[in-house]
């Protein structure tokens, strides 16, 4: 395998499939089997996962609910996300642990790295929720900041397209980026991530990778290296 541990983050978004909200537990087993299949190939994972198919902060503000309050109340749902995949991925005989920025031992275990870094050497997928564990940061700065922490040697952004593209993919003027440095993607404003994970990523030399996850196979043919996504270097 071209990559021994990786991070993988996956968004609300592409955890409620084309429903409107909650869960489209089709694609969670779908990903469950191919997270299988990378962990039977040796590969160390970890996940980041977002919070959008729950709360969308963003959302909330705009009601009238303080950005801070909004953002922790994320957290919360990118919680219920990750014991969502966890109860998925138990199911089909992965090992896996929850931990969670923000304390909530009654059903997960808080963020220590070094307990991490140990689940990952154990063969355990570790499963980061609650972003950092602050407000103001969004869960792709969180999976920056956790690849980074853990030594990952790439961090996987999963998504709906092919990888990244010069403007919006359903338009027809656009074009796919195969590869794409840190600061092009700042330059040329592709919104891919926010600029604190592009610029975090582009500090600790983190190269990250774009591919669409619904898709099955893509991840085991990126891991063995094959042409995937795009590429962030």
């Amino acid at each position: 395998m071209k990559y021994n541990r990786v991070l993988i983050k996956i968004s609300g978004e592409i955890l409620k499939g084309s429903q409107g909200f909650g869960f489209d537990f089709d694609f969670i087993q779908s990903l469950a089997e191919e997270i299988k299949e990378s962990h039977l190939l040796g590969v160390e994972l970890a996940i980041v996962v977002g919070g959008g198919n729950i709360v969308r902060g963003n959302t909330l503000e705009s009601n009238g609910i303080d950005r801070a309050t909004a953002d922790y109340m994320g957290m919360l749902a990118t919680v219920m996300n990750g014991l969502a995949l966890q109860s998925v991925f138990e199911k089909n005989g992965l090992y896996t642990r929850v931990m969670s920025a923000i304390e909530m031992n009654k059903i997960c275990e808080p963020y220590i790295r070094r307990r991490a870094i140990r689940h990952l050497e154990k063969k355990r997928i570790v499963i980061f929720t609650a972003g950092t564990g602050n407000p103001f940061f969004t869960t792709d700065t969180a999976a920056a900041l956790r690849a980074t922490e853990i030594e990952a040697q790439i961090m996987i952004k999963g998504t709906k397209v092919d990888g990244i593209f010069s403007a919006d993919p359903s338009s027809e003027s656009s074009y796919k980026l195969d590869t794409v440095s840190y600061l092009d993607c700042v330059k040329q404003g592709l919104r891919v991530m926010d600029l604190t994970a592009v610029t975090l990523s582009m500090d600790y030399s983190l190269p990250v990778a774009v591919i669409n996850l619904t898709e099955k196979g893509n991840l085991i043919k990126f891991l063995k290296g094959e042409k995937v996504g795009s590429l962030i270097t």
